[in-house]
């Protein structure tokens, strides 16, 4: 079943994303006319025209991505004990990593680079990377074990790290840690993943029983500048098609049951208003 789940959010989503939809958009006003349709064709086109002029000028994406990375605070106070630190895959790309011999990492670096800071913070804590494959068609190329090289290279090599190699999504990054640490429920462990991701992150591991402590990293919006005008449509583009997926994924965690609450907050989590 987790297969076809992740199967199945791959092709909805190359359909429904924000790109796709201007593409498909632009494809059936060309197919109207071809048919002879042409109202229909000057519909489609303004729809698409619409969308490029709002999409190009106005920070839509900012807008969207702005209340998620605000659900939890930024460099809130950490905990004085810590037994372990965990850190979300999806900086690293497996498959450009394996075919140039060396780690490629991509915008979500920060999330490795806050890992390290944490590991010499707390050096008795111990520390996991989840992170697999999320491609359908690459599930040979992991994650993992590009990011094991790129930690030795940086001096982590003296540290027990555990690696998770077999999640392709944020559900599995839970399941599969638990199956591996077992952790106490009265551990304190602190997560690591992108700040836009963190609210369905925290959900899916209080989903699993598992309260930690989130260090939200990897912040896209401009704080303080969210009300702009400029034209950077293919950085609006990329901004408004991460935040699209990650509502989407929010409400079909949800639904699914695969996170125990559709928003968690930083003052509401795990069923409790304070933790760690």
């Amino acid at each position: 079943m987790d297969s076809v789940f992740f199967i199945a959010s791959k092709i909805i989503w190359a359909v429904i994303s924000p790109d796709s939809l201007i593409v498909l958009l632009g494809v059936f006003a060309w197919l109207a006319l071809a048919f002879g349709w042409k109202k229909l064709s000057r519909r489609l086109l303004s729809v698409c025209a619409l969308l490029l002029l709002v999409i190009g000028f106005l920070p839509v994406g900012d807008w969207l991505i702005a209340p998620l990375e605000n659900r939890f605070a930024a460099n809130s106070a950490l905990p004085a004990e810590v037994d372990g630190i965990i850190v979300l895959g999806g900086a690293l790309s497996p498959y450009m990593s394996q075919a140039w011999m060396q780690a490629e990492l991509g915008g979500a670096a920060d999330r490795l680079t806050n890992f390290m800071y944490l590991a010499r913070l707390y050096p008795s804590a111990q520390l996991v990377f989840t992170g697999g494959s999320g491609s359908v068609t690459e599930q040979q190329y992991k994650e993992a074990e590009g990011v094991r090289v790129l930690f030795d290279q940086l001096g982590l090599s003296d540290r027990a790290i555990i690696y998770e190699s077999e999640s392709r999504n944020t559900f599995e990054n839970a399941l599969n840690s638990k199956a591996l640490l077992t952790p106490a429920a009265d551990e304190n462990w602190i997560l690591i993943t992108s700040a836009f991701h963190m609210p369905r992150s925290i959900g899916v591991f209080c989903g699993q029983d598992w309260t930690v402590h989130p260090y939200p990293v990897d912040h896209q919006s401009k704080k303080g500048d969210l009300l702009r005008i400029e034209f950077a449509f293919a950085e609006h583009l990329g901004l408004l098609g991460t935040a699209i997926k990650e509502w989407v994924g929010l409400i079909v965690y949800r639904v699914t049951g695969r996170s125990d609450q559709l928003l968690p907050s930083d003052t509401n989590y795990c069923g409790a208003t304070e933790n760690l």
